[in-house]
């Protein structure tokens, strides 16, 4: 079983995706793959070379995209780092071991300022709040 694009955004209430989302790959997180089958273990392997590795004790400076790339089958290069603030997507992949079947689920993230009031929270955000019943500034934060 299968669904579009276009039946995902129509079933959704408020849908986020833009062409930023793509530019960067998916972080992988994957599920119940680490059985001992053979089949199990290849396609865990499989899934985990399809993306860029991701190193959380050191955040790279640099794009996520390799300059000495040539463009091939795959365009995954052995060196390519991926920066933890440029995620936006996350893939989850569940295995069930009854049914022998793969769950694919494709998540968009958003960062949202957390510990913060709402005001200096909708500016962070480039949303400009009614500052009309304000005297200054100051009362916004």
């Amino acid at each position: 079983q299968y669904a579009l694009v276009r039946d995902v955004v129509a079933a959704q209430r408020r849908h986020r995706m833009h062409e930023q989302q793509f530019l960067q790959p998916p972080l992988l997180v994957l599920s119940n793959l680490g059985q001992p089958h053979m089949h199990v273990k290849l396609t865990a392997t499989v899934l985990q070379n399809m993306f860029p590795s991701i190193n959380v004790h050191q955040v790279p400076a640099v794009s996520p995209r390799c300059p000495h790339d040539v463009p091939t089958m795959s365009s995954r290069c052995p060196r390519t780092q991926v920066n933890l603030n440029s995620v936006k997507r996350c893939l989850l992949v569940n295995y069930d071991a009854d049914s022998q079947l793969l769950d694919l689920r494709h998540y968009s993230i958003k960062v949202v300022p957390v510990g913060v009031s709402r005001g200096l929270k909708k500016l962070l955000q480039e949303k400009f709040p009614n500052m009309g019943r304000l005297e200054d500034i100051s009362e916004l934060l």
